[in-house]
């Protein structure tokens, strides 16, 4: 008698494509799909493309017990104002806080680079006479007749979402919760946002900056995921839905649909998360983790096996990369950067005759002209057809015949005659912009983390990352590059191996020498509680793991390092690692100057099930053996010439062969060029050695 089949299933949906991995846990086979994502409802793709595991998985519908979703929603909303109509309610004479921020100029010399618009404009920042002291004590309480007059000032507008962040509410919430409460009453219809609940922190204009950006997607997302929910169940779906937060670890929709702030890098983070697992895996100490779809680029520095978390995000740059010109989000988030690039970025002649690629995408509708599907404007995905790497009558495993002709002569109309060059060149020209709009953002990243790209090992991924990672490993002059198994939906494999996980930072000001361990240990152990609360809400057994931390500075300074906190806290241990960690981040200690507390840190976690990389059965010794050759563009010869080409499918552990190649796979095509050479590793992943770099 067998067991009951059993199976996991992760969705991630991308701006061109969505990626679906079905797990059977029985015998640990993955089965993969895609399919064109649905832009005006995403959950009409999620329905339709599950469909292609009915033919192999019978009954998996009903054996599903956990389906795990990233999404770009909230990002995309932010970035392209697609939000709620937003109110906020803040302190009377602080309504500009948003437009105040930091006083820090975007660029030094540039004085007409402005920061992002509010997301709420001034008539719909609505002061309120209340006052909480900084050590908590409440001089003014909200009174009812202040929230009755906001409320008639936001029904006239039609505000479906309002955010509160009143002065010091991170050390008592009160005002906070009395105006939400005379909110519910008067306005049951306005989704409410508490600074106290999304960030009950210090640092006033990051707060409200989090507060609003929550409150303005907040609608949005809870109409998303009720939709997607309902929408599964009502298809035999009987598992519960997990989405991917932005620190690596998997919510509820419940959670989800309050904080969706926390999902601001659920897309892009799931890959991440398979990045740093195959970095443990095998050893390496620093991977750059490279994820090109088919609207946006993501690149992630991974240093010593453990995923960066910051809390200092910024959403909706108005100059693409550069810190300050964005909205910052103070919630934890794995760090990385995201790139307007991917093989529906859209290319042409800009006024100044030179050729632009990106940020605008074709995304899955109309898409890049080769898709057939009305897009009538060149693409990264064009280019790359054209420079031979992608197999017209093969193209995401076999679903999908591309129009290469078609690709040629919008490439040829749009930019060859502009400039009088040919349409490889054109095309070329294409592959290159975007490879160099995508290293020089990968250079930056790593240089802020202080990093070296050249120390580094590119693990790629994503349907269009293989076809680039040569080239841009090359513009970094990264020797060593790895494409693992299914590497054109490893971020949704990753959703499958993130555990369910939720953290709270909390401020908490205490010199350092004079900590109160009792006390600390106490709040610790509440914020635990609340944590556990959120956990009951997944449905998924396991050990349950807390990890707890200081957030210590010099007394007065603005930034601070993380201290992990081993038991009960200790004033000379926390002081001594902190002098340990400040030295090594920073090079110098004033052992002098006097440290205090200003944030508890606890992070929550049900273990997951782990990346499951069995190595691969060994070969037989026997050589690879291309299936074909086809011609190709090689960059470091200059012109077409013939590459070799593989089906992945058949290559084995042990098995090497030379570039020039393709080798090709049901989600994704990897290119290495003539000076390079293919090693397969013991968990299938190629292994590909630039020579030269």
């Amino acid at each position: 008698m067998t067991d009951s089949p059993s199976y996991r299933l992760g969705v991630d949906v991308g701006g061109t494509f969505t990626d679906f991995v079905l797990l059977d846990e029985s015998d640990r086979e993955i089965h993969i799909a895609k399919s064109l994502t649905t832009p005006a409802d995403p959950s009409v793709g999620i329905l339709t493309g599950v469909r292609a595991f009915d033919a192999n998985c019978v009954g998996h519908i009903e054996a599903t017990r956990r389906i795990a979703h990233a999404t770009t929603l909230v990002a995309n909303a932010v970035i392209e104002r697609k939000g709620a109509i937003t109110a906020l309610l803040t302190t009377k004479g602080f309504r500009d806080i948003l437009e105040l921020r930091r006083h820090v100029r975007v660029t030094t010399y540039e004085l007409f680079a402005d920061p992002p618009q509010p997301l709420v404009p001034r008539w719909l920042r609505l002061p309120v006479e209340e006052r909480v002291f900084s050590d908590g004590a409440v001089l003014k309480a909200v009174q009812r007749k202040d929230i009755e007059r906001a409320v008639a000032a936001m029904r006239a507008e039609n505000v479906t979402s309002v955010a509160i962040a009143f002065l010091h509410s991170y050390v008592n919430p009160a005002n906070e919760q009395a105006a939400a409460a005379y909110l519910k009453e008067l306005a049951p219809e306005i989704a409410v946002t508490l600074s106290s609940d999304v960030l009950p922190q210090i640092k006033e204009f990051e707060r409200t900056s989090t507060t609003v950006v929550n409150g303005y997607v907040k609608p949005l997302a809870q109409h998303y995921l009720a939709n997607l929910d309902d929408g599964l169940q009502s298809n035999g779906y009987k598992a519960p839905l997990h989405i991917m937060l932005s620190n690596g670890g998997l919510g509820s929709t419940t959670t989800a649909g309050d904080f969706p702030i926390r999902l601001i890098e659920s897309g892009p983070v799931a890959g991440a998360i398979v990045g740093r697992q195959l970095a443990e895996l095998l050893g390496i100490q620093d991977v750059l983790s490279f994820d090109m779809g088919g609207t946006t680029a993501k690149a992630c520095l991974i240093r010593d096996q453990a995923l960066p978390i910051t809390d200092e995000l910024e959403v909706a740059r108005s100059k693409r990369f550069t810190k300050s010109s964005g909205f910052p989000v103070g919630v934890p988030a794995v760090n990385m950067i995201e790139i307007g690039a991917g093989g529906g970025s859209i290319a042409g002649v800009n006024q100044m005759g030179i050729v632009q690629v990106g940020p605008e995408s074709a995304s899955a509708d109309p898409g890049p002209i080769c898709y057939r599907q009305g897009g009538d404007r060149p693409t990264v995905t064009d280019a790359d057809l054209t420079l031979g790497y992608l197999n017209p009558g093969n193209f995401a495993g076999g679903t999908m015949s591309l129009d290469d002709a078609g690709a040629a002569a919008g490439l040829e109309r749009d930019i060859g005659t502009p400039q009088g060059r040919t349409t490889l060149q054109a095309a070329w020209t294409v592959h290159d912009v975007i490879n160099e709009t995508m290293a020089a953002a990968v250079r930056m990243h790593v240089t802020e983390r202080g990093g070296n790209p050249e120390a580094a090992t590119m693990v790629a991924f994503g349907g269009a990352g293989p076809v680039h990672s040569y080239n841009l490993a090359r513009k970094l002059h990264i020797q060593k590059l790895i494409v693992p198994l299914r590497a054109g939906v490893l971020s949704a494999l990753g959703l499958l191996v993130a555990p369910p996980a939720y953290d709270i930072v909390r401020t908490y000001k205490a010199p350092i020498r004079t900590l109160d361990a009792d006390d600390i240990t106490g709040q610790m152990d509440a914020m635990a509680t609340e944590i556990e609360t959120l956990l009951d809400g997944i449905e998924e057994a396991g050990e349950r793991r807390f990890r707890r931390a200081l957030d210590v500075g010099y007394i007065g300074q603005s930034y601070q390092v993380t201290v992990p906190l081993e038991g009960r806290p200790d004033g000379d241990n926390v002081f001594e690692t902190f002098a340990r960690l400040y030295r090594e981040k920073y090079g110098y200690f004033y052992d002098d100057v006097p440290a205090e507390i200003v944030n508890l840190r606890v992070l929550g976690e049900i273990a997951g099930a782990g990346l499951d990389l069995t190595p691969a059965p060994k070969g037989n010794g026997a050589a690879a053996a291309p299936s074909g050759e086809r011609q190709a563009y090689s960059p470091s010869r200059g012109e077409m010439i013939p590459f070799a080409v593989y089906d992945r499918a058949i290559l084995r552990p042990g098995m090497t062969f030379p570039g020039p190649c393709v080798i090709e796979e049901v989600t994704s095509t990897t290119i290495v060029d003539a000076d390079g050479s293919v090693e397969i590793d013991d968990y299938g992943s190629l292994v590909i050695t630039l020579e030269g770099v």
